[in-house]
């Protein structure tokens, strides 16, 4: 595997993140989206709220410039969640996956709050129960699981799931 860059994406990026949303809802695990809800309005919109209200980072190849994973999250837009980034959103092409590209992604993720962020108190994210390594992943990362929402997700193969709330504190915080 080449290694990879992180930056920060752009509205230029557009086509590439669409597909990389595609291969990972293709694959059927991972996110929340089918792949006819991936558009362009849809990945349109969070690029921009991103870029304008939070932060969006890509992963990239370093020599062919193949993008294989991007990490976003938000403010939310009433005033008194100012301090909070939500909506935390994470996505590795299927082919690039067990290769610590996610793991770097939240790591540059984590710090850039921590070290430029200093307004924002939590991050917030919600992964379903039955995607036990991703918990357990998010947990080693710092995060924190703050409950459940009871039958949430509607499960492909009929029935529901919990979704469980979870957060990151910054310890650099100063509000």
């Amino acid at each position: 595997m080449q290694p990879v860059e992180i930056r920060y994406a752009t509205l230029d990026d557009l086509e590439a993140i669409r597909a990389l949303y595609h291969a990972v809802t293709i694959q059927g695990t991972g996110i929340a989206r089918r792949t006819e809800e991936v558009t362009d309005q849809y990945v349109r919109s969070f690029i921009k709220k991103s870029i304008e209200r939070g932060i969006i980072l890509v992963a990239q190849e370093a020599v062919n410039g193949l993008l294989v994973a991007e990490i976003h999250t938000c403010r939310m837009e009433p005033m008194v969640f100012s301090h909070v980034l939500s909506d935390l959103t994470v996505v590795v092409h299927p082919a690039f996956q067990e290769h610590g590209i996610g793991r770097q992604l939240f790591e540059t993720l984590l710090k850039e709050v921590e070290l430029r962020h200093p307004q924002i108190l939590r991050i917030e994210l919600v992964a379903k129960e039955s995607n036990e390594r991703a918990l357990r992943f998010y947990e080693q990362l710092g995060f924190v699981k703050e409950g459940r929402f009871e039958r949430r997700i509607a499960s492909d193969g009929g029935g529901y799931e919990a979704d469980i709330p979870m957060a990151w504190f910054n310890p650099a915080f100063k509000g």
